[in-house]
């Protein structure tokens, strides 16, 4: 389990996450939600100890983030950030192949194989993994980033606004992956979202952040409500059950 305690940044004179505490349950789907500068992003970098934190704890499996090395850290936790570049021309084989290298420090086993072989089919990408990345549309582009991360096989996984760019069909096609992967593995996983309605119909529990805050934080069904999702977007967004889920209805 991931346990955040009194965990703040302050950017110049400005807070950008205040005192958030939030255990994240494992084996499940969380989504961070909530408006431009909530926090969220931060949040996560934080978790991954991709930034520091100016005070507060963050506890995996037991464990201080900042007391592990960075190796060992490797192996127990993957991130997508928001936006990737690779300087270098690759495949999407040979990108996917990075995911290993805390295991292998570069020199492939069969294990590691194995281990790209199959996320390179749960994207379904395995017949197009010779092409190189400049080659590929931004949903294919998202989904070989996103093959390399689950080639880590880590317990927790944590994307960054991972549908930015894609259409709807590689939306969905994204959310689903995720969705079977903790179906069938058991793994974590944890996402930054945009749209309030893929973090309603895909997650188990969702963390809805304000100006840095954590306005509630609870199961789907507690935070697709319509007093909770005012509070946090300032609008009055109406709410259908449509196929068993919950749709929210904000154009109007």
């Amino acid at each position: 389990m991931v346990v955040v305690q009194g965990v703040s940044k302050k950017y110049a004179s400005k807070n950008v996450v205040d005192k958030v505490s939030v255990e994240i349950p494992k084996g499940q789907i969380t989504s961070f939600i909530g408006p431009n500068g909530a926090g969220k992003s931060t949040l996560l970098s934080m978790v991954s100890r991709l930034i520091t934190r100016d005070e507060g704890e963050i506890l995996i499996d037991d464990e201080d983030v900042t007391a592990s090395k960075s190796k060992e850290l490797a192996k127990k936790i993957a991130i997508l950030k928001q936006s990737n570049h690779v300087n270098i021309r690759l495949t999407i084989r040979e990108l996917v192949s990075f995911g290993r290298f805390p295991y292998s420090q570069g020199k492939l086993t069969k294990e590691d194989i194995r281990h790209i072989d199959q996320a390179i089919a749960y994207m379904e990408l395995g017949d197009m993994e010779g092409k190189f990345l400049d080659q590929l549309s931004g949903g294919q582009l998202q989904r070989a980033y996103i093959a390399m991360v689950i080639a880590q096989d880590t317990e927790y996984i944590l994307l960054d606004e991972p549908l930015n760019n894609l259409d709807m069909r590689h939306s969905v096609q994204i959310m689903k992956v995720l969705r079977r992967l903790v179906d069938e593995t058991g793994k974590t996983v944890v996402i930054v979202i945009h749209d309030v309605n893929f973090a309603s119909v895909y997650s188990d529990y969702i963390v809805a952040l304000k100006d840095g805050k954590i306005v509630k934080k609870g199961t789907t069904n507690e935070i697709i409500d319509r007093a909770v999702l005012k509070e946090v977007y300032d609008m009055d967004i109406q709410i259908q059950d449509i196929d068993q889920c919950k749709i929210c209805l904000y154009f109007s």
